[in-house]
């Protein structure tokens, strides 16, 4: 994208001879991303439909398998990320997750193909003698499915780590944040028309082996840029500091403070007691960093690591319990949206899809105006309006004004969304149906406020967790995901028992009372928001809370 400076960005190797990184690695990552993404989006998005027509589920059953493979991929990147941090690294987790990915897909495509992979006798309505599933079918079917949705979900967070951390500049950084979700919301739209079309009116057999070779062409070029690429070295679990820091402060709680015992580290020089004294913050953990006599050994190395740790390791504690209520605002800024998004394909059903007089949108597709909206927007974002920003005001967006923004244009959304249902509704009443285009104004809003507030969590949590955790840095946008994936249809279901808003008959419900709740729950969240990033962005005296965050919030 802009001013692509690939020789500025160069990394040392991880053997600290030669350059890697920068620029020239960014081919190999983002076709890796376009490929896996076409390729999961193609079997994800009609799912359903294939366990429906072919292997004779019921709608409940397979909706039932749908949530779980939903779950799993959003879930993953969570322990996909920590094995890379602590264990296998990047590469090595990004590489595996795909093939692992492959072999699922691969699975798929053949209960397509071969017939005793699959009932050759379904059931049909109203018939009472049909051939279930082998288990044989079920494990094939079922493996399949698990496989491919374990390795997207160990590829998604691990691709974006791995780009990222090939520059050096928090700038070049957010740049290729913004590539990376424009690639994904692209491969996925096209993932999503283009395969499921094929599925749909060709073959299951066709879309699935064109799913097939879209993952090998992922994999097939990562590899190939192995050689450009910087790999960091491993330090260990980082978790394991994390506990220190917990049994530490528990172990010293009663000692008084006092400056003169901080403890920085065996190679720690005058300069650096003195400007990186610990934060006021969660100033209970400075206990942690306390040293008392037999601490440390002669060569001031530690001698009881579950009863001393560094002024940066406690640093790095308090910097996670700072990022913690900013994740959860996040989560109901995405739970409406997964309401929205399962609503408005019913509220497609009930409206008139025509264009013209031969072509009907399938109101399956309505929510990719979502994604289409947010890959077409991070395009714009970073070629013109972030660029124009920078320019007017000498002053970057942050992740905090990027997500700020997103909450803004989500609880709009809603707001809008809310007065398009009551118009259906009163058309609906007197026996005529309104255009779905009036889904779309709202649709775009949100999708918009995506592109600000998706891209802003990834980059923000990256930049602001320890060196050791930027993979689960990146996992908990994921992570964000899947809570409110659960959190949306445990939240149906409750507004299913307790009110009339929901019926099977949505012309004789209130689907506008529901959209109205979430934008004023979005109001509240969006205030809670404000206070979190207050409450982040706070000095205590004259001193930042933490020389990252100051570091952050300067730029």
């Amino acid at each position: 994208m802009t001013n692509m400076d690939g020789e500025s960005q160069t990394l040392r190797s991880s053997d600290g001879h030669g350059k890697a990184g920068g620029w020239i690695t960014f081919p190999f990552t983002i076709a890796t991303v376009a490929g896996l993404n076409i390729a999961a989006a193609g079997w994800m998005n009609n799912l359903t439909v294939y366990l429906i027509e072919e292997f004779g589920m019921n709608s409940i059953d397979a909706a039932q398998v749908s949530n779980v493979m939903n779950g799993s991929v959003n879930f993953v990147p969570v322990v996909a990320a920590i094995l890379a941090d602590s264990f296998f690294g990047c590469f090595s987790i990004v590489w595996s997750s795909s093939l692992i990915s492959l072999l699922g897909i691969i699975l798929l495509a053949l209960t397509s193909t071969i017939d005793t992979l699959r009932p050759q006798q379904l059931c049909n309505d109203g018939s009472d003698i049909c051939t279930s599933p082998t288990k044989l079918q079920f494990a094939v079917l079922y493996g399949g499915v698990a496989l491919a949705s374990i390795g997207l979900g160990g590829m998604r967070t691990n691709i974006a780590t791995i780009g990222a951390n090939q520059f050096l500049d928090s700038k070049y950084q957010n740049m290729y944040f913004n590539w990376f979700f424009f690639t994904m919301y692209t491969g996925t739209v096209i993932g999503a028309t283009v395969i499921v079309y094929i599925e749909d009116d060709v073959s299951w057999k066709f879309g699935y082996f064109v799913c097939v070779a879209a993952n090998l062409i992922g994999l097939v070029v990562f590899l190939v840029g192995s050689r450009f690429y910087h790999y960091g070295k491993l330090e260990g679990s980082p978790f394991t500091s994390l506990a220190r820091v917990i049994v530490a402060t528990i172990r010293k709680r009663k000692l008084p403070i006092s400056a003169e015992n901080w403890y920085y580290g065996p190679h720690a020089n005058d300069d650096e007691t003195t400007q990186n004294s610990p934060s006021r913050s969660f100033g209970f953990l400075n206990h942690a960093a306390l040293k008392c006599e037999g601490d440390v050994k002669q060569d001031n190395s530690i001698a009881k690591p579950w009863k001393l740790c560094t002024v940066s390791e406690v640093e790095d504690f308090k910097s996670l319990m700072r990022t913690l209520p900013l994740w959860s605002s996040s989560i109901f800024l995405s739970t409406p949206i997964a309401v929205l998004i399962s609503l408005s394909v019913l509220q497609a059903l009930a409206m008139d899809r025509h264009l013209g007089t031969h072509f009907q949108i399938p109101a399956g597709s309505i929510p990719v105006i979502i994604l289409v909206t947010t890959a077409i927007f991070l395009l714009i974002f970073d070629r013109f309006l972030f660029p124009v920003w920078e320019k007017l005001t000498s002053q970057s967006v942050t992740p905090f004004k990027r997500i700020g923004v997103g909450h803004v244009l989500t609880f709009i959304g809603l707001g809008v969304a809310a007065l398009v249902e009551s118009k259906r509704l009163n058309q609906a009443r007197v026996g005529s149906r309104i255009s779905v285009l009036w889904l779309v104004p709202h649709l775009v809003l949100i999708g918009i406020g995506e592109a600000f507030h998706f891209p802003g969590q990834v980059s923000l949590y990256y930049q602001e967790f320890p060196t050791s955790l930027k993979s689960v840095s990146t996992s908990l946008t994921w992570l964000v995901i899947a809570i409110s994936f659960y959190l949306s249809t445990a939240l149906i279901d409750l507004v299913r028992r307790t009110t009339s808003w929901l019926p099977s008959d949505i012309n004789q419900g209130r689907i506008d009372n529901f959209y109205w709740v979430f934008a004023i729950i979005g109001v509240l969240n969006f205030g809670y928001y404000l206070l979190c990033v207050w409450f982040y962005k706070r000095k205590i005296g004259n001193k930042v809370v933490h020389h990252r965050a100051s570091n952050a919030l300067d730029k």
